[in-house]
């Protein structure tokens, strides 16, 4: 796991980081129901050896204020948060997902926290994703499988994940809201210093009792490992301990920042126009290719192509000279 993974999965170890994502970005009535008071990390012995190789997932469990129905573990919701590091969109995540939950759903049962004749709790699966393309994968696995005629149907699995796409949230949105994930969101989407420096304002502000000096260490070590020498990457940062020096050097020295800034913008933006031209050549070319070959081309079929790295469109261009039908060419 590089440095960025692993500083943002730090900030998700620390309650206040997940309940202000769940209060702040979960619209959804049932959110008043949970008691954020016994908002806890799911313990080691129920996650598996598979799990635990899923370095970037973290599990939580919070209590619903009334307990539902007569069993322990009914009183329970658990909070599955899966995070994408990817820097394209995965269009298969619905099955991750359904994978993921029923092996906790395994280790539940394994480790008799759920026992015979007793209902599993709920879990919300969370996908957060920070990727530059915004996300337009199928959010249930239902609608990644084929409908099948008649009575088959009823046997199509459906789960649903939430997706929480931080780039596709406005700054005026972010803004309104008192809430260190939302926070956390604006600095990733910040295009200067100056909007750098209005969030660490807010965060010294919400972080400065001393029960919260653990989560404010955990946002100076993201942002003088990753982020920081991700925008400026000529300047050091080791020195910095804490959210006020960040804020205190980012002060100092902003028309040296602003002007590293601002190049390593029109630089990241020249590189991504051509690649953004040589993408959207590749896509242009395998639809009017698939048209060709196949026939006209379904809606689901156009939104894959155009998810896709450039290698994979290469592969698929490659397959259709092949390829008897139109799903040869998309086969795993």
């Amino acid at each position: 796991m590089d440095d960025h993974d692993h500083s943002y999965k730090l900030l998700f170890t620390h309650p206040e980081m997940v309940a202000d994502l769940l209060r702040g970005f979960v619209k959804e009535d049932w959110i008043e129901e949970l008691d954020f008071s016994t908002l806890e990390k799911a313990s080691g012995s129920y996650v598996s050896d598979d799990l635990r190789d899923r370095h970037d997932d973290i599990i939580w469990r919070i209590r619903w204020k009334n307990v539902q129905g007569n069993h322990q573990n009914s009183a329970w919701l658990y909070v599955y948060l899966l995070i994408e590091f990817q820097s394209s969109v995965d269009w298969f995540m619905a099955v991750r997902i359904m994978t993921y939950v029923g092996l906790l759903y395994q280790d539940l049962i394994r480790s008799k926290a759920v026992k015979t004749n007793e209902p599993l709790p709920p879990v919300l699966p969370i996908v957060l994703y920070n990727g530059d393309p915004r996300w337009q994968a199928p959010a249930d696995i239902a609608d990644l499988i084929t409908p099948a005629p008649g009575g088959l149907e009823r046997y199509r699995p459906h789960l649903h994940y939430l997706l929480l796409d931080e780039g596709s949230y406005h700054e005026h949105e972010l803004a309104e809201l008192r809430n260190l994930a939302a926070a956390l969101f604006r600095l990733e989407n910040s295009r200067t210093p100056e909007d750098v420096q209005q969030v660490l304002q807010a965060l010294i502000a919400w972080l400065q009792s001393p029960q919260q000096s653990n989560l404010r260490r955990a946002f100076t070590i993201w942002l003088k490992r990753v982020f920081l020498p991700g925008r400026m990457p000529t300047v050091a940062f080791d020195e910095i301990q804490d959210l006020q020096e960040v804020h205190t050097m980012l002060s100092e020295r902003v028309k040296d920042w602003t002007k590293n800034w601002k190049q390593q913008g029109i630089e990241e933006g020249l590189q991504k126009g051509r690649q953004e031209g040589l993408q959207e050549g590749k896509m242009d070319l395998l639809l009017r290719l698939l048209e060709w070959r196949f026939g006209a081309v379904s809606e689901a079929i156009s939104t894959r192509v155009k998810q896709a790295n450039s290698p994979t469109l290469e592969l698929w261009s490659k397959r259709i000279l092949t390829a008897q039908t139109i799903e040869e060419v998309f086969a795993d």
